[in-house]
């Protein structure tokens, strides 16, 4: 009986160790959950119109190399995240994602790309076993979100959104392409950078034209997160990715608003 304290202790300190060694990348970090307290509100009385926002749910960004047919071995950047509709009605999400970096001369905008091969890499990482059937951005728009009613669990969504530098020398690049490529800022030189979200809402609003241009700018209501990077370029360690609190909802310019599928304004 005397051993017994001692048989505890060291399980205890076997679990420790699986949980700080043993784990999965995918089940050591914290989900973040953005929830709308009113998903949906009257924006126009006169004409019935709607303002609706999906819920986001999502884990800080991470990196991984994957051999991407054509490209050879590239560094992928990739950002889980789930919908949840809690609007009472099915709603499409079209997502429109952009990671911008605000450290550089210039903001780098790099946007979301469909690579089934980095999707198929994450999926091994983040859903082992296929439960949430991880989408990209073409696939989740293809079915609308369902509704997620109150005191029933929520019918999350799950997808993923990768980007990659097209700026990183590669392989195949000839001895004129690397020359260009050199002299451009790169996505693993930044330590500060935002990823936009458009898509969780029908909000949007028009702004006059920026001359030379004559067409109003459409801006829809867009989800802001921020994140800093404490690690050099050569670095792929995702836990020096952190999330920088607060979000924002701002109005921003978007090329993949469709005004005919009824957006509420502003």
């Amino acid at each position: 009986m005397a051993s017994r304290p001692y048989f505890i202790l060291a399980l205890l300190i076997g679990v420790i160790a699986l949980f700080a060694v043993g784990l999965p990348l995918s089940a050591q970090s914290n989900e973040r959950y953005i929830k709308d307290e009113n998903p949906v509100v009257e924006t126009d009385a006169a004409k019935g119109g709607k303002l609706w926002v999906l819920d986001f749910k999502f884990k800080d960004p991470r990196i991984i190399k994957v051999n991407i047919p054509g490209k050879g071995q590239r560094v992928c950047w990739y950002l889980w995240y789930q919908v949840i509709n809690r609007t009472g009605e099915p709603r499409t999400f079209i997502p429109d994602f952009e990671l911008v970096t605000h450290d550089g001369k210039t903001p780098m905008v790099y946007r979301d790309q469909i690579l089934p091969a980095a999707q198929e890499a994450i999926s091994r990482l983040e859903d082992p076993t296929g439960f949430y059937q991880i989408k990209n951005s073409v696939t989740i728009a293809k079915e609308p979100i369902p509704p997620s009613y109150p005191n029933a669990s929520p019918k999350a969504v799950t997808g993923v959104a990768i980007w990659i530098d097209p700026n990183e020398v590669t392989p195949t690049d000839d001895e004129k392409d690397k020359k260009e490529k050199e002299k451009i800022e790169k996505l693993a030189e930044s330590n500060r950078f935002s990823i936009f979200v458009a898509g969780l809402s029908n909000g949007w609003s028009l702004t006059d034209p920026v001359p030379p241009d004559t067409k109003h700018v459409v801006r829809r209501k867009t989800l802001q997160l921020s994140f800093k990077r404490t690690a050099d370029k050569y670095s792929t360690k995702s836990e020096m990715i952190q999330f920088v609190p607060p979000v924002q909802w701002v109005y921003r310019a978007s090329s993949t608003i469709d005004l005919k599928a009824g957006p509420a304004k502003k």
